[in-house]
């Protein structure tokens, strides 16, 4: 099993993603996304991994593939089947000048 933090203790504030991908190691992904701090008017992320098989070209498989919206500190741990030989994490956010300070660690 290959442990990743792809980020840490960062705050996010608009909606983006990883600008480069993961590849990955067997047939499963569990993904812990922990928020530490939560600002702004509504603040609101909504987490999803997306999929590639070239390592360039990513897309969300389907809406399983996204936790659900994220809007106070806490974490939350999701396992996905693999859908490609690469993987991202991409985020929407949105609110008044949202920020949610989040680390995200992967295991695969």
């Amino acid at each position: 099993m290959i442990n990743n933090t792809i980020i840490s203790a960062q705050a996010i504030t608009a909606t983006g993603n990883e600008a480069g991908g993961h590849a990955i190691v067997g047939d499963s992904l569990s993904v812990e996304i922990i928020v530490t701090a939560v600002s702004g008017t509504t603040p609101s992320a909504t987490f999803s991994v997306q999929w590639s098989e070239d390592g360039v070209n990513y897309a969300a498989a389907n809406p399983a593939d996204a936790f659900t919206a994220i809007t106070a500190v806490g974490n939350i741990v999701q396992r996905f089947t693999t859908k490609g030989a690469y993987y991202r994490l991409a985020w929407v956010v949105t609110g008044t000048t949202p920020s949610l300070t989040t680390t995200i660690e992967v295991a695969n």
